[in-house]
């Protein structure tokens, strides 16, 4: 607190900056990342660069982005000495729905160095952009190992939610259908500077690669997830039939509904995080091989059109 008052500065709540100040959890939360020396290591919202320190003593490399350029300049100074640190002043994200490609391709130049080398996220990440990150993270390819962040409360319980429960969406199957998610540590309001008016918590993800490779079309079944959970309380059969009406028949829904053993009542809330991937991969090969047949008729129709117009010719050349 007092360096922002040296220097003139307040925190931005538009940013969701709300800075961890309790040093034996800024501790606890390196201590569960495990780094090594073949770690580079995502630090999202790097505030005035102690954690960023500390994880420089442990990691192979830091790559550390800072939105706010008056918290970029003052974690500029803390952190000059590291040569390992790679500080950005930047938006971690291009879109809600892509990580930045300039923060990417640093994180890759950074892991291309040597062979060995793996990815893991640890932040404290500002409130506003925790989800997008995190999701955004896990549908790249890149070689990530694990994720300590802390984050909202009630982000958390979102992201372990079950089914039934009104914090069980598209969040909690996209992340619980690739990696082991795990609530750490709950985390008061006190911690932090300024407080925030919600508690918050601390969560460890790591990923589960067979089960990820489960899926036959990772960026099909995100998107089937945000636009099937856009309307949870509908029946999935009208959901689903309304987001694919121009590939396919409402009655081909119903068909791969009572295939995969659902009701035509049933509720995307109902359903278990395999039920979503069974389903989905399931979708998405009826829609290929609807797409296939079409693609398949219009040629045949093109190729009897030319064949048509060709014997019509010979007619008229006669």
């Amino acid at each position: 607190m007092e360096l922002f008052e040296q220097h003139g500065f307040n925190p931005r709540g538009d940013l969701g900056q709300n800075f961890l100040i309790d040093l034996n959890l800024v501790e606890y939360i390196v201590n569960r990342a495990h780094l090594g020396p073949n770690d580079v290591v995502l630090e999202v919202g790097a505030g005035t660069g102690g954690m960023t320190t500390f994880m420089a003593q442990q990691a192979a490399e830091v790559v550390s982005v800072e939105f706010d350029t008056n918290m970029h300049m003052l974690a500029s100074t803390v952190v000059e000495s590291y040569e390992n640190v790679t500080l950005l002043c930047c938006d971690a994200l291009r879109t809600k729905n892509q990580i930045s490609p300039d923060v990417l391709q640093i994180v890759e130049e950074k892991l291309d160095e040597d062979p060995d080398r793996g990815l893991k996220l640890v932040s404290n990440l500002p409130y506003n952009i925790a989800t997008p990150i995190i999701s955004n993270l896990v549908a790249t390819d890149l070689p990530w190992e694990r994720m300590v962040v802390t984050i909202q409360l009630e982000l958390g319980q979102r992201m372990t939610s079950r089914p039934g429960r009104s914090t069980y969406g598209a969040l909690s199957i996209w992340l619980q259908s690739q990696c082991r998610v795990k609530l750490l540590k709950r985390v008061g309001p006190k911690v932090f500077w300024p407080r925030p008016k919600v508690e918050s918590a601390i969560m460890l993800l790591t990923p589960l690669r067979s089960a990820r490779d489960k899926i036959d079309d990772r960026p099909f079944f995100q998107d089937y997830l945000r636009r099937l959970f856009s309307l949870r309380r509908k029946m999935m059969r009208g959901v689903l039939g309304s987001m694919y009406r121009k590939q396919c028949e409402k009655s081909q829904i119903d068909e791969v509904l009572a295939e995969l053993g659902h009701e035509q009542t049933v509720r995307a809330e109902a359903l278990s995080v395999k039920a979503h991937v069974k389903l989905a991969n399931r979708l998405h090969q009826m829609l290929s091989e609807s797409t296939t047949a079409k693609s398949t008729t219009t040629e045949e129709a093109k190729a009897e059109s030319e064949t048509n117009e060709e014997h019509s010719d010979e007619r008229t050349g006669d």
